[in-house]
């Protein structure tokens, strides 16, 4: 009668080939449920397939909420996302009911601090225009005045959010000779400032709006961080600032961007996140040439991938023996 005590795990998506893999062989007392379509689960056949199952592997695209929670049961025991932040979980909901929640820190820093750079500097040498003019035909002959951008050299750098993407992050901008790096979030940081040496200073929100010439969002998506970019911060900017989002879409209030590319408060705008995503093809903010906007890529690469996935079924499968998580959401 062992087959009674056989847990089921619910995994929403197809993983990177080395964890589907280990998924395909069977893992030891867990049937593995699994939605392999190359699309999101729908909201139906995700309430259908989550009945019963005792732990769910989900990505960032799959809310879970109290209708879902409902949907399973009261045999869940716990949740784990292959991603970093769990804005599309309801924490307190899994809290209430005493379910287990895990995700992925650390392992994606150095993909999406690579990803950050790429479009701040893809932004500020006008990447995008330089493409579409050869594309299009529009490479003349060399001119010493077209398609002038800007480089790091001697700017001021703001980093939204000094946690272990915004230090690689500003890490990564030393190499660029970049004078100074502001940063802001909840509090200063002493020791991410001593990591990443050189002349770094905590400051208020204005004052790095103000002084930089070039800002990265590297900061979680929560109540007091959602929409904190708006017409009204990205009007403090300087005009030929270089603004780029890895974070969240939700973040940065995409009328309020919009309307401020078309009055040319922006220099330069790079995006990894939008809301939502996709991205419909008529959105505004594709009309911009000095937009660039990438398909949510950040943790693009077939490393971090595959360590997100394995490490988020290590997180289920400890929480469906009742154990510890080794990467709980609140470590």
């Amino acid at each position: 009668m062992a087959h009674l005590n056989r847990k089921t795990l619910l995994v929403t998506r197809t993983l990177p080939q080395a964890s589907q893999e280990r998924l395909d062989r069977g893992l030891d007392g867990v049937e593995v449920i699994q939605w392999k379509e190359d699309r999101a689960i729908p909201r139906s056949e995700f309430l259908k397939l989550a009945k019963g199952v005792d732990g769910i592997l989900c990505l960032l695209t799959d809310k879970i909420d109290s209708e879902l929670l409902d949907a399973a049961g009261p045999q869940l025991k716990v949740v784990s996302t292959m991603s970093v932040g769990f804005d599309h979980v309801s924490v307190k909901e899994l809290e209430s009911r005493k379910i287990l929640l895990g995700n992925t820190p650390g392992v994606l820093t150095d993909a999406t601090a690579d990803t950050t750079l790429l479009l701040v500097l893809s932004a500020g040498r006008r990447l995008r225009e330089g493409v579409d003019a050869v594309i299009q035909g529009k490479w003349g002959a060399w001119s010493p005045t077209w398609l002038l951008g800007t480089q790091l050299t001697e700017k001021t750098v703001g980093i939204v959010g000094l946690g272990r993407i915004g230090v690689a992050v500003a890490k990564r901008l030393r190499a660029f000779g970049v004078e100074k790096i502001l940063y802001q979030g909840t509090k200063p940081k002493p020791e991410a400032e001593a990591e990443v040496g050189g002349k770094i200073e905590f400051a208020e929100l204005d004052q790095l709006l103000k002084e930089s010439d070039v800002i990265c969002v590297c900061c979680a998506l929560n109540d007091k961080t959602q929409n904190m970019f708006n017409y009204e911060t990205f009007s403090k900017m300087k005009r030929d600032v270089v603004f780029v989002n890895t974070a969240r879409g939700g973040i940065v209030d995409q009328s309020g961007l919009i309307r401020a590319l078309k009055e040319g408060k922006l220099g330069s705008v790079g995006l990894d996140v939008t809301v939502p995503e996709p991205l419909p093809t008529d959105s505004e903010l594709l009309q911009f040439p000095n937009c660039i906007v990438l398909p949510h890529i950040g943790s693009g690469t077939m490393e971090t991938r595959t360590a997100m996935s394995e490490i988020a079924i290590e997180n289920a499968l400890s929480g469906l023996k009742g154990e510890a998580l080794p990467h709980p959401h609140n470590a």
